[in-house]
């Protein structure tokens, strides 16, 4: 396997808890500008219910139903009108939980308002509950899904957009502002069943990993290359990228050792990582902000 060149290094941004407020995201967000932090990220739930019959792809869902979490579309808006160089980015954007059409709209004015920085991150999501509330049906939901990237590249790109599939329909609209960004958002699809790898092949410009080592993830990309090959997809048209969860007790082994996993990542072709290193202390955050852009990105740009 040919390895990137580069890998960039994104932050997810302080969305829960008790930094769940304005101060804490423009701080944050414009600290990162000042590092040159390559990317800003959210993560997409609207509603906490109480229970889950579903499995959550990091393990226990780590959030009580009553924490504080800033919804992430709204977020990203924020954040387009206060940063001026770094990608805004979801990991990942549930499709579910919002209309596409109205889903087009919002995203489409996050890449104008940022001048074309949106990387639309999507998913098909795993929690039942939260999906049903929002009016998604859970066993269709992959299909679903693949006409809702359907129906956000039909508006996004067609001048006289028109739509007509099982769940959604439209004709005779127009749609404007159309993205600044030609021909559309790069649109990263998260998930590593073999629904969601076709789904990458068929309808995404990237794939975005959660949650997996690098063993694991060497061995997701085996499977998404076969996928892509037997697609006729040039796998090397497919954007590599992976949310990182950077725990404290990974950072208390000291710098090197953060360094030496990022490495691992970059090898097997990753060319865009995010690090979630949210925490419930905004001071915190930045301490490990300024660890990230002063001390383990240059070591793992030269690695």
């Amino acid at each position: 396997m040919t390895p990137a060149t580069t890998m960039e290094i994104g932050c997810h941004l302080p969305t829960q808890g008790p930094v769940a407020t304005r101060d804490a995201l423009l701080t944050f967000a414009q600290q990162a500008e000042e590092h040159h932090i390559a990317s800003l990220w959210v993560s997409d739930h609207v509603i906490f219910p109480r229970s889950a019959t579903g499995n959550y792809p990091g393990g226990r869902f780590p959030h009580p139903p009553d924490k504080p979490y800033l919804e992430p579309v709204a977020t990203l808006a924020a954040a387009a009108v206060i940063t001026t160089h770094a990608r805004l980015g979801a990991s990942v954007f549930i499709l579910g939980h919002r209309h596409p059409v109205v889903m087009a709209k919002l995203l489409t004015t996050i890449d104008a308002l940022s001048n074309g920085r949106l990387i639309c991150g999507v998913g098909v999501g795993w929690w039942k509950e939260e999906l049903e509330i929002l009016g998604a049906p859970f066993h269709k939901r992959g299909r679903q899904a693949d006409e809702a990237i359907r129906v956000l590249k039909e508006l996004w790109t067609n001048d006289k957009p028109t739509f007509s599939g099982e769940f959604f329909r439209f004709s005779d609209v127009g749609f404007a502002p159309k993205p600044v960004q030609k021909p559309h958002p790069p649109i990263w699809v998260g998930g590593d069943s073999p629904g969601a790898f076709r789904r990458v092949v068929d309808l995404g410009d990237g794939w975005h990993a959660t949650s997996k080592t690098p063993k694991e993830l060497g061995e997701a990309i085996t499977r998404l290359r076969a996928a892509a090959d037997r697609a006729g997809r040039r796998f090397d048209t497919i954007t590599l990228s992976l949310r990182f969860g950077l725990r404290d007790e990974l950072i208390a082994q000291g710098p090197h050792a953060v360094i030496d996993l990022l490495a691992e990542y970059k090898r097997l072709g990753l060319r865009h990582i995010v690090l979630e290193f949210r925490r419930d202390d905004l001071g915190r955050m930045l301490e490990i902000l300024d660890l990230v852009a002063g001390t383990i990105r240059p070591a793992v740009d030269a690695a």
